[in-house]
């Protein structure tokens, strides 16, 4: 993968890995400023599965930065492809059953992302 693609994972990875941490670690702390919809009674209320919730994300962070440390280039690109397309049927999902903000906080960068090392490729 290229420098340029990395760069690019790595922004992903990144927004999953601050998601991953405000879900499990700063959710009733935080929360209502990134959730303002949210008061601090339902955060207490939901902080178990908010913290199972950025279990995952930190799971999808971490597939993405393993793809930019794999050395073969071939896999290093497909395990991003993987990671990235893992990240659009969360986003889409998200925002089917959640929020349609979700879709394009989460959902199209990650598109934006595969289209993009798709063309540099």
């Amino acid at each position: 993968m290229t420098i340029g693609a990395q760069v690019l994972v790595g922004i992903i990875a990144l927004e999953h890995l601050f998601i991953a941490w405000l879900e499990m670690f700063a959710w009733t702390k935080k929360g209502a400023k990134f959730f303002p919809q949210f008061d601090q009674a339902f955060l207490e209320k939901t902080q178990k599965l908010a913290a199972n919730q950025g279990l995952y994300n930190g799971f999808l962070a971490a597939g993405l930065l393993w793809s930019i440390f794999i050395s073969d280039g071939v896999w290093s690109l497909n395990v991003a492809q993987f990671f990235l397309g893992c990240v659009i049927v969360a986003g889409v999902y998200g925002a089917m059953t959640s929020s349609r903000s979700i879709l394009f906080k989460q959902g199209l960068p990650a598109m934006l992302v595969l289209i993009t090392i798709q063309l540099i490729h």
